[in-house]
């Protein structure tokens, strides 16, 4: 975890403007460098946009990963979700890349949806309330198109007899001096919270102990859960026999405000999935912006694309034609673009992609015994 002046990156708090090569220097990570990115195109053929991007700019172990599966092992996908709130499209991010490394490399995906912590570490929470916020979450995983067949979603709170004999064995390894060290914690911290690295760490075995094998495991996720593996996870798997995981981190789809990342807490920064129309057009005209103060100015002078939420919007979603992207860039640099058209125009896709998502979010209400993991 970090906390300086310009920013905060915790697994429950992202504040502030994040130096992204700062960041790495500080978790230890690596970016991700020509030469991976080659590996895997040789796999997918067409490199996802946002590796090309860099908006997925650093790893733990992604190479020995890609070796691992040139000589024929296959390794599996672990991610996840802590339902503290509605689904917004800063949460989709990761999930659509991971549904992306599912689809090309065919592989399996465990799913956990961590309602324990949400109740644990927000006082105001009930586990009733952590459970419907899960299952509300779920049917967008499922909406996004996983693979049913390779797709294994679980509530901690519903599958905790498979993972809790998985998670002594970790916490057995770990000290409470070192997990303090890792997430911070305080002599008025729960004991419940102290645990639950435990089991965050354990689905990165779970398929190993059902399959009685050790099988690699890739985490993509945003960086701000990094310290869950290298804290935890990757410190303990050597003592327990197993490969430690493999990370690739995602930056943070920016807020709607000046600074800062979504946040599920604060309606205003962010797009949620269930978002109407009219709601949409609201927030959006009212975002902050990387233009001028008038017309004549932005003419006159160009925006700053590098700052403003609405062109990263297209950035991280709403434009995987790079071709196009790198117009929308240029013309907001050299006036020819205006906020408001812009805008306008962002309004359109996401209106357009929430009104198909949201007949998928429907139609997975039917779905979603096909995806859950149950003991």
């Amino acid at each position: 975890m970090v906390n300086t002046d310009e920013y905060v990156v915790t697994p429950w708090e992202v504040k502030g403007n994040v130096n992204y090569d700062k960041l790495i220097q500080e978790f230890g990570t690596y970016p991700i460098t020509d030469k991976i990115m080659n590996k895997i195109e040789k796999y997918t053929k067409n490199l996802h946009p946002l590796l090309k991007r860099k908006i997925f700019f650093s790893h733990r172990d992604l190479d020995w990963i890609l070796k691992k599966y040139e000589l024929g092992e296959k390794f599996f996908l672990y991610t996840g979700r802590g339902p503290s709130g509605q689904t917004h499209l800063g949460h989709l991010v990761p999930w659509m890349f991971t549904k992306y490394l599912q689809d090309t490399f065919n592989v399996d995906l465990y799913f956990q949806i961590t309602d324990d912590e949400k109740f644990l570490s927000n006082s105001s929470f009930s586990l009733n309330k952590t459970k419907n916020f899960a299952y509300d979450n779920i049917l967008d995983i499922i909406a996004l198109g996983f693979d049913p067949k390779k797709t294994f979603i679980f509530l901690n709170t519903e599958y905790s007899k498979t993972l809790y004999k998985i998670a002594i064995n970790i916490a057995k390894h770990i000290t409470f001096s070192t997990a303090k060290s890792v997430f911070g914690f305080a002599n008025h911290t729960n004991i419940g919270m102290s645990f639950f690295p435990a089991l965050q760490a354990a689905p990165c075995f779970l398929p190993s102990v059902k399959e009685n094998k050790n099988i690699p495991c890739l985490i993509p996720a945003a960086i701000d859960q990094d310290p869950y593996w290298r804290g935890i996870a990757r410190a303990v798997a050597p003592k327990l026999g197993y490969y430690k995981p493999a990370q690739i981190h995602s930056k943070f789809m920016p807020s709607l405000s000046t600074e800062g990342k979504m946040s599920a807490s604060d309606p205003n920064t962010a797009i949620f999935t269930t978002d109407a129309p009219e709601i949409v057009e609201r927030k959006i005209m009212q975002s902050f912006t990387g233009g001028r103060d008038t017309i004549k100015e932005q003419r006159e002078l160009g925006g700053t694309p590098e700052i403003c939420p609405v062109y990263h919007y297209y950035e991280f979603l709403f434009e995987m034609n790079d071709t196009k992207l790198t117009e929308i860039y240029n013309d907001c640099r050299q006036g020819h673009l205006l906020c408001g058209d812009n805008k306008f125009n962002l309004t359109e896709k996401i209106n357009l992609f929430l009104t198909n998502h949201q007949k998928r979010r429907e139609k997975a209400l039917n779905k979603v015994e096909d995806f859950i993991l149950r003991d």
